[in-house]
C-alpha cells in the first residue's frame, strides 16, 4: 500500500519505536491502513467485534485501547456495558467481569 492511502496511524511506532519494525509495519500499514480502512464493514462495527473477540479471549491490556477506540467510532457507553453483558453469558462470566470493569476504567478515565 502506497503512502497516499496511509491513515496517519502511528501506534505501532509510538510503542516500539524503531524496534521491531515488521511488528511496526504490519500494526500501522497492514491493520491499521488497510484492514480498518476496509468499506465491507463500518469502524463501528469493526469495534464491536474486536471488543468481542478480547473480551472472549481474556485479553483486557488490548481491551482498554479497542473500548476507547469503539467509543470514537460512534459505539455509545450504553452499547457496550450491554455488548459485555451479553458476552458475560457466552464467553464466560469472569472474562465479562473483567471486561465491564476494563470499561468503566475507561469510561471514569475519560
Amino acid at each position: 500500500m502506497s503512502d497516499e492511502r496511509s491513515t496517519g496511524w502511528s501506534g505501532g511506532k509510538n510503542a516500539f519505536g524503531d524496534f521491531a519494525p515488521a511488528m511496526v509495519h504490519y500494526t500501522d500499514r497492514v491493520l491499521f491502513d488497510e484492514v480498518w480502512e476496509r468499506q465491507e464493514l463500518s469502524k463501528r462495527d469493526r469495534s464491536l467485534i474486536t471488543v468481542a473477540a478480547l473480551t472472549a479471549m481474556g485479553k483486557p491490556d488490548q481491551l482498554a485501547f479497542h473500548l476507547a477506540f469503539a467509543r470514537q467510532n460512534g459505539v455509545t457507553d450504553i452499547e457496550l456495558e450491554e455488548a459485555l453483558l451479553h458476552l458475560a453469558f457466552y464467553a464466560g462470566w469472569p472474562n465479562g467481569m473483567a471486561a465491564t470493569g476494563v470499561l468503566k476504567d475507561v469510561i471514569e478515565r475519560d
